[in-house]
């Protein structure tokens, strides 16, 4: 039996599952999630108290590549998925709004929030996922000792101690951050891990600062969502979340508002309830209503590793999976988007697969 190791349960791990599982029919797949919730940064809550429903890091899937268009609309189910078809307008540091992106852009969710993807992809396998599982440790050990092809096993140490294993390889979905620090203290005698670890650090990140604001009011507007082009505001996105059927009650409004990079660095840390009002206060300020500084109930959420802004080198993540050691997610293409992260589970699934 071959057996498959899985460090993270993000969109791009979700998908690679998915792959192996139909295409290594003998395959033992076992995926190691350190949260309670799959599918990583693309995440939804649920107030049941109030009857809402919300993404509040990635706000919708994207039909920028046709493999995951397919996977999504034809492979699985689409029951339930909703189209935000509202288009997305723009602004700069003025917070002035103007018409922007093009209305007939898909924007796809679901009615139970993006985690549906991760859920329905898991879910069509014969995966096991271990939830509140922290991976701290990453062995490479050799099996009779001989030193040959196929003879190295990797395995795992969780924060509780327990070990993981053996594994005939390895997939690890944390961003690249994580990543390198998991490989710095790696028990793997290559110098392809340093090279690897070098790399992933390497990769630059966007921090991202989240206010979930409700009103129950309904905010009339011809635009989903509102996002920041200059990169020069403290806010840099703005999106109604009752455009998504089902994620809010009729004639009830809910923005979700992320803090721009710089804002979100500055910030990151202070108080949750005065960074909440700050940028509600900024909402109300570009969406041009008052009201929207004083919401009747809020959430929140920091990103400190929320978006790459580039590619890791590809040399290195080649290299380390000459030895059965594979990275997948978004920052390994260095596109920032669930889309993104999907298509390269994708082809990191059907890499494995082509290895073993």
């Amino acid at each position: 039996m071959t057996t498959i190791g899985i460090v993270g349960a993000g969109a791009a791990a979700a998908a690679a599952t998915y792959v192996l599982d139909t295409a290594v029919p003998d395959a033992e797949i076992t995926v190691f999630e350190k949260s309670g919730g799959l599918c990583g940064r693309a995440a939804t809550r649920r107030n049941d108290d109030r009857n809402l429903v919300y993404d509040y890091g990635a706000n919708y899937l994207k039909s920028d590549d046709e493999r995951v268009v397919e996977l999504v609309t034809e492979t699985l189910s689409d029951e339930g998925m909703v189209d935000a078809t509202e288009p997305i307008h723009t602004f700069e540091a003025d917070g002035e709004v103007e018409p922007g992106r093009d209305a007939d852009e898909h924007k796809w969710s679901y009615r139970m929030g993006l985690t549906q993807i991760a859920k329905r992809l898991f879910g069509g396998t014969d995966a096991t996922v271990h939830r509140r599982t922290r991976v701290e440790t990453i062995r490479r050990e050799q099996g009779n000792g001989d030193g040959t092809d196929g003879d190295e096993k990797w395995s795992l140490v969780d924060a509780d101690g327990t070990e993981w294993g053996p594994f005939d390889v390895l997939l690890c979905n944390p961003p690249a951050p994580q990543t390198a620090e998991l490989l710095a203290d790696a028990e793997w005698e290559s110098p392809v891990r340093e090279a690897l670890r070098a790399a992933a650090a390497d990769v630059p990140y966007r921090s991202v600062w989240t206010a979930v604001l409700h009103y129950e009011f309904s905010l009339d507007r011809p635009y989903y969502g509102l996002v920041n082009t200059d990169k020069a505001h403290a806010v840099g996105w703005i999106s109604r979340e009752e455009c998504k059927a089902g994620h809010v009650p009729d004639g009830e409004s809910l923005l979700v508002v992320q803090a721009g990079g710089e804002w979100s660095t500055a910030h990151y840390d202070d108080d949750p309830r005065e960074n909440v009002a700050a940028l509600a206060g900024h909402a109300a300020d570009i969406v041009g209503d008052d009201r929207l500084a004083d919401p009747d109930w809020t959430d929140h959420q920091g990103w400190r590793y929320a978006i790459p802004e580039d590619g890791v080198k590809r040399g290195p993540v080649d290299s380390a999976a000459d030895e059965g050691f594979y990275v997948l997610g978004d920052w390994v293409v260095g596109e920032g988007r669930l889309h993104a992260a999907l298509a390269n589970g994708l082809d990191t699934g059907e890499r494995v697969a082509h290895r073993l």
